[in-house]
C-alpha cells in the first residue's frame, strides 16, 4: 500500500505554511532536488546530466556521504549547483529525540558550504524541531512532486509518469541519487529534462 503523496495536497502545505512547498508560477523555472548523496556511483553521472542539458539543481547531502565521498561534494560546489542539509545520518525526526536530532543537523553544518536550506528525510519532522530550526535561520524546503524514483514496487515508467504529469512551473521535484533509486533515475531523468526542455522551462537551483 503506497503511503505517500505523488503531488503533494494545498491541505497540506497549508497545514505547515512556513515550510517551502513551491515557487512562483508565474516564472517558466522548476527546482529539481536530489536526495540522500553525495556518491560516486550516481550523483557524478548526475552531474554529468545536468552540465550537459545546462541545468542546475538542488542536492541536500548526507553529512556521513560527504566524509565518505569529499570530491564528489567538492564538485557539486564547483559546478554551482545548491547544497542543503540533510542531517548527517539520514535521521528520521519522528523517532529522533528533538536534541539528538538537531545536534545531528548542526554536525552536518559544519561541512557544508551553503545557504541554511535543510529537507528532513522521509519528509518527517516534528512541529518543535522545525521551530528550532527555523529559529536559527534554516529555509525547510519541502516539495510538491514526489518522484517515488525510491519505491522498488513501481515501475520506471510509472516514475516517469509521477513527475511528467505533476511537474509545472514553479514545481518542487524530488530525486534521490542513492544506489536504491539509480535504475529508476538512469531511466526518469533525462527524459524529464528532454520534457522541461520542450516546455521552454529553465531548471534552477533554490
Amino acid at each position: 500500500m503506497k503511503l505517500y503523496f505523488i503531488k503533494t495536497p494545498k491541505f497540506v502545505q497549508r497545514l505547515f505554511p512556513k515550510r517551502t512547498w513551491v515557487f512562483p508560477y508565474n516564472e517558466n523555472k522548476v527546482y529539481l532536488t536530489f536526495d540522500d548523496g553525495p556518491i560516486p556511483q550516481v550523483t557524478s553521472w548526475v552531474l554529468d546530466l545536468l552540465k550537459k542539458n545546462n541545468s542546475k539543481a538542488t542536492f541536500f547531502c548526507i553529512g556521513d556521504n560527504i566524509n565518505k565521498h569529499p570530491d564528489v561534494y567538492k564538485r557539486l560546489i564547483s559546478e554551482g549547483h545548491s547544497i542543503g542539509n540533510h542531517t548527517y545520518h539520514h535521521l528520521n525526526g519522528w523517532k529522533t529525540k528533538t536534541e539528538t536530532y538537531i545536534q545531528n543537523i548542526i554536525k552536518n553544518e559544519k561541512q557544508l558550504n551553503s545557504e541554511l536550506l535543510f529537507r528532513p528525510p522521509f519528509g518527517k519532522l516534528t512541529a518543535k524541531q522545525s521551530k528550532i530550526l527555523q529559529k536559527k535561520g534554516y529555509k525547510i524546503i519541502m516539495w510538491d512532486v514526489l518522484s517515488a524514483d525510491f519505491d522498488t514496487n513501481i515501475s520506471n515508467e510509472k516514475c516517469l509518469e509521477n513527475v511528467i504529469k505533476n511537474i509545472k512551473p514553479g514545481s518542487i521535484v524530488v530525486f534521490h541519487d542513492s544506489l536504491k533509486s539509480e535504475e529508476k533515475l538512469r531511466y526518469v531523468l533525462p527524459k524529464v529534462l528532454d520534457f522541461i526542455a520542450d516546455n521552454n522551462w529553465k531548471c534552477v537551483k533554490i
